[in-house]
């Protein structure tokens, strides 16, 4: 397979004070679900920057963009994006990529 057919999301939160931890379990049980019930998802990151304490971004890894909107008609994503989103501060930052290819 090659790379140029992975469809990567990163998806950056910015979380209202004291609800992190509450964020933080959504997001790795969706991470976790996914994993474990999506062919499609080759990875799913929950991270947190360095220095930031109210920022999670979401690292997704899919076999291609039909799996990514797969993911997000799975029993599991609608208690994650409904959960979250009285916990943000703000609209997600999420932006789409694909592996640039090297020139030759």
């Amino acid at each position: 397979m090659s790379d140029t057919s992975h469809f990567v999301v990163l998806a950056e939160f910015s979380i209202k004070p004291r609800q992190v931890p509450a964020f933080l379990a959504l997001a790795h049980n969706d991470a976790s679900e996914s994993l474990a019930n999506e062919e499609g998802c080759l990875s799913f990151e929950v991270l947190t920057p360095e220095g930031s304490e109210d920022v999670v971004v979401l690292h997704e890894i899919y076999r291609d963009r039909a799996a990514f909107e797969h993911h997000t008609t799975m029993p599991h994503y609608a208690p994650f994006k409904e959960g979250s989103a009285p916990l943000l501060a703000d609209e997600p930052r999420v932006r789409f990529f694909y592996p640039a290819t090297r020139p030759s």
